[in-house]
């Protein structure tokens, strides 16, 4: 049987593994504010953005919410002028949020969300499907906190995180004159880490906030399994277990909000990611993959990214006891470099528009908001996947991406 792929096969996964951006959609109200909800809140989705805050809270509250994610994304090859569109997936994000208040100084809580995601799903017959066709991760946590207030003006807060991450990569092996390849990894691990929060009332109109989140590591450990075109091809491509490590960042949150007239109040804020601790992915697997001579067990994969910040304004204006009108603006740095750019995170800077209302029944909090992200588009010219350029496959090219979002939570004070 006569096989190209022995000249041809590079090794394992090219692909990157893990999210170029995290989630931030973490509640309906913060998203109308675009994530400028450091120095203020209204809800105990504060666990997340600034678990001080809590003590501003009073009662016990309670908070769930989901949004809808809709990706576009959009490819066109320098090659040959080609477009692809990637699969327009659907995600829905959700949260839960609980605080308590247990005196006039201590309050606790306990949040469960998706702090990091990544959905990246390319057509199986795509330009680019040696490098990626398929890249999906998600993390979910457990975040208990405790928030002290400390004088009249300042409150500290500490929480631990229970972190599960759950991925799934999939990419093609060229095998000519037979069909591709097709290449799944599969994996989970958990890991632990923790957040602080400071907020400190300057006067009785200003109010700065400042939280930190701790880097997670984590190794995921799971079985890379192929689908080949040809039995022949079991011995040298056979289901294997396989490791992967990742670091998901440490962040910090800064923000200052100015209650400028009794209903109108502004927060501004910066965000700093250290995505620069992805310096490299190092794949081991438990036995060799490929053909004699060219096979491999472990590969490491240069990422080089670097760290980013986000800058953000939101305003909120209340119109009545009943209904606050809610406003925001995000731009935000991508960590990738052009020199390891490649589709499985096709990240670029962003611009974040958002709206929203909080809508206020006696005790009942329901929010909504819309948001749309315009991601400046961006130029793959580099050589990830240049070992496919004899059939095409180094996906160079221009990517464009936009996504709306739409969020709805659900509050109770009890």
């Amino acid at each position: 049987m006569l096989i190209f792929f022995l000249l041809l096969y590079p090794g394992f996964v090219c692909q990157s593994w893990g999210a170029g951006f995290a989630i931030f959609t973490q509640g309906a109200s913060s998203l109308g504010q675009a994530a400028a909800v450091v120095a203020h809140t209204n809800g105990p989705s504060a666990i997340f953005f600034n678990p001080a805050l809590l003590n501003d809270l009073g009662g016990t509250q309670v908070e769930v919410g989901t949004t809808l994610l809709s990706f576009n994304r959009s490819f066109k090859s320098s090659t040959d002028g080609r477009g692809h569109a990637m699969d327009d997936d659907l995600y829905f994000p959700s949260t839960f949020y609980l605080s308590h208040a247990c005196n006039d100084r201590v309050t606790v809580g306990l949040g469960v969300f998706s702090p990091f995601g990544l959905a990246t799903d390319w057509d199986p017959r795509w330009e680019g499907r040696y490098i990626s066709t398929r890249a999906e991760m998600t993390t979910y946590t457990l975040n208990p906190v405790v928030s002290v207030r400390v004088t009249p003006r300042l409150s500290l807060a500490g929480g631990v995180n229970f972190v599960w991450a759950d991925a799934e990569l999939e990419n093609k092996i060229p095998a000519y004159p037979l069909a591709d390849i097709n290449q799944k990894f599969k994996g989970d691990d958990f890991g632990v880490g923790f957040n602080l929060g400071l907020a400190f009332q300057a006067t009785e109109r200003i109010t700065l906030g400042l939280s930190y989140r701790s880097e997670v590591d984590l190794t995921v450990t799971g079985d890379a399994s192929f689908r080949l075109p040809d039995p022949g091809l079991g011995a040298y491509f056979s289901k294997t277990g396989g490791k992967a490590d990742q670091t998901l960042p440490r962040q910090v949150f800064a923000g200052i909000a100015w209650q400028i007239t009794e209903p109108l109040t502004v927060e501004t804020g910066v965000r700093w990611e250290d995505w620069s601790s992805n310096e490299r992915m190092k794949i081991k697997l438990d036995r060799p993959i490929g053909p004699p001579g060219s096979a491999v067990s472990e590969k490491i994969v240069p990422r080089d990214w670097r760290d980013t910040w986000a800058y953000n304004l939101g305003v909120t204006y209340r119109l009545n006891d009943h209904v606050a009108l809610l406003a925001g603006y995000l731009y935000g740095e991508n960590p990738v470099p052009n020199s390891t750019f490649d589709p499985s995170i096709p990240d670029s800077d962003t611009h974040l528009f958002t709206l929203g209302t909080d809508l206020t029944f006696g005790n009942l909090l329901l929010s909504l908001s819309y948001g749309y992200q315009k991601q400046e588009n961006r130029r793959k010219n580099n050589l990830v996947g240049a070992e496919y350029a004899a059939l095409g496959g180094t996906a160079n090219g221009r990517y464009e991406t936009d996504v709306h979002l739409a969020a709805l939570s659900v509050g109770y004070r009890f």
